[in-house]
């Protein structure tokens, strides 16, 4: 008994150094993760913060390179009046400025001056259009994953389908009746209106200590320009005298005598460029760089860190929490609530181009689906012009009314938007179209830079040009054209549904060149251009026939490269 007590005494303490010797090692390691887990979490929002700068300096950019052009443009009171052109200006220039408040502050500037409400209609239209350009260039940060890609680039490309269809269906109305003019200036004559405050800035207070030691800008001088003033044409946007202070002095000798002086003081800014001897289009092609590289590495870092955070369990709850519908006779009321929730979060950071870019890689990574981002997408294009609408009430008593209407127009345009395309979930057009493009671009994806040039670019110019050349001209171009789309789109949904109805030779596209029906041919084409230039001595050829060194090719690849590395290390 003795020595069975012994044996268990000491298989008692072996098993109890066992445990203390499983558990001490077990606990270093718990601490670590944990500590590595809540490293993360001010890591996710300083990459948070620096993606939100980035994109305020690439607006800033945009507006370096292009803001004269935009100013010039919208001196053309001709052009304004055709409300085509109209709208395909207000899409260039909100791409050429990527702000769509600037682009309706210039409008709000002229409605007072040298234009009309019913010319300013259009553009607010078009800078709808233009300013969803943004988060379709962010989606393409994310091309190094098929599935990834797909989903991130239906989920900005929701935003673009939804404010075209808007357009397409609102502008002839518009043309023909006027509705949103009328029903704008019934509220303006209903509202006792009171000059405002000006919006608030809660977004600006945590950016600009960073954003305004790399630039500021005058953004004055593109609204002079735009008013035609010639004082400010070859004045630069960059600003060099931030802050005024006058000093006025009287001095009384006598009853008849007075003598008065003031002084003026000029603060000097302090950013990289206050000094800097290069043209605008310099800095902004310098700033447009450095900010998209910027951009893309926090991108990959976040993608990466949000993956890493969001996954297992924590990713399941958070999507049943984002995505789930409520409970039945309510499963209708989640989709509002996500608009509200759009319009309020872009209220607060005052700029729909960074709530949609922000929740871009979220789609991408699947914590949002695209059917609660698109609730979320249009909420964000009520609460940019809730902020405008604040801006207007800012102007000064002459221009209070003329501001006030073109911001309600602007509210007025999302408003019926929404009710076309969101209550009956079989006008939700917006989703199948953004799905369509995502499988596409995900198989060919090449396809994302094509649809980015046309949509906003050579569409636009093209259209621009007919309609300059009248209203012959483009309606015997342009209406052919819709036909043979509408006719085409009918002729593909009776192929799914109703092949019977259709005669033999169209119960399919077989009839047509593969070029005409397939996107393979130039795929094909494109990998085969890339393979030919690949074998060049020492140098790769890009798709516009220009070539560069493989060194610095790889150079950059392997920087690239490395990042991804890091970013994985901290995943």
């Amino acid at each position: 008994s003795i020595l069975s007590r012994k044996r268990t005494s000491l298989k008692t303490q072996t098993d109890t150094q066992e445990h203390f010797l499983f558990f001490g090692n077990q606990i270093p390691e718990t601490i670590k993760k944990l500590a590595f887990t809540l490293f993360k979490i001010p890591l996710l929002f300083l990459l948070l913060y620096i993606f939100v700068c980035s994109l305020d300096i690439l607006s800033s950019a945009f507006q370096l390179a292009g803001g004269r052009v935009a100013g010039n443009i919208f001196q053309e009171n001709a052009i304004l009046s055709n409300p085509v052109a109209g709208l395909v200006v207000g899409i260039l220039v909100t791409v050429l400025v990527q702000s769509s408040s600037t682009s309706t502050s210039i409008v709000v500037s002229l409605v007072s001056a040298m234009l009309d409400v019913r010319s300013a209609i259009p553009i607010i239209m078009g800078s709808n259009i233009g300013t969803s350009v943004t988060n379709t260039i962010v989606a393409l940060m994310q091309a190094g994953e098929r599935e990834e890609f797909e989903r991130a680039f239906a989920g900005a490309t929701v935003h673009d389908c939804f404010n075209w269809l808007s357009v397409m269906a609102l502008l002839p109305l518009e043309a023909v009746s006027g509705l949103l003019r009328h029903l704008s200036q019934v509220a303006v004559n209903t509202l006792q209106l009171r000059n405002g405050e000006n919006a608030p800035e809660l977004l600006k207070v945590l950016t600009e200590p960073l954003t305004k030691v790399i630039i500021q800008l005058d953004q004055s001088v593109i609204t002079a320009i735009a008013n035609g003033d010639q004082n400010q044409r070859n004045k630069s946007l960059v600003k060099r005298w931030c802050q005024t202070s006058a000093f006025r002095h009287k001095n009384v000798r006598r009853l008849v005598s007075l003598s008065a002086f003031t002084l003026y003081s000029f603060i000097t800014c302090r950013h990289l460029f206050v000094d800097c001897s290069l043209s605008d289009l310099a800095v902004g092609l310098i700033l447009l760089t450095c900010s998209l590289l910027v951009l893309c590495s926090c991108l990959i870092l976040l993608v990466k860190l949000l993956n890493s955070l969001l996954k297992g369990q924590v990713a399941s709850s958070i999507n049943k929490i984002l995505n789930t519908d409520f409970s039945y006779p309510f499963t209708w009321l989640a989709g509002y609530l996500a608009v509200l929730v759009g319009a309020g979060m872009t209220f607060l950071v005052q700029s729909s181009s960074v709530f949609t870019s922000a929740i871009t890689p979220l789609i991408g990574i699947g914590v949002i689906s695209i059917e609660r981002a698109y609730p979320l997408t249009l909420g964000s294009n009520l609460g940019t012009t809730t902020t405008a609408l604040l801006a207007a009430l800012a102007s000064p008593g002459e221009k209070l009314a003329a501001a006030t209407q073109v911001a309600l127009c602007h509210f007025f345009f999302n408003l019926f938007g929404i009710l076309l395309w969101y209550p009956i979930p079989a006008t939700r057009l917006p989703i199948r179209m953004s799905r369509a493009l995502g499988r596409c671009t995900a198989r060919y994806r090449w396809f994302a830079v094509l649809y980015l040039v046309v949509c906003f670019l050579l569409f636009p110019s093209l259209v621009f040009a007919l309609s300059m050349a009248g209203w012959r001209v483009m309606a015997g171009v342009g209406v052919p054209v819709i036909i043979l789309i509408i006719s085409v789109t009918i002729i593909n949904i009776l192929q799914v549904r109703r092949p019977r109805c259709l005669p033999f030779k169209l119960q399919s596209w077989d009839i047509l060149p593969v070029w005409m029906r397939s996107l393979q041919p130039m795929d094909d084409l494109i990998t085969r251009m890339t393979l030919w230039c690949g074998q060049t001595k020492g140098k790769l050829c890009l798709w516009d026939a220009t070539c560069i060194n493989t060194q610095t090719l790889t150079l950059v690849c392997s920087a690239f490269l490395h990042l991804n590395h890091i970013a994985s290390r901290f995943a």
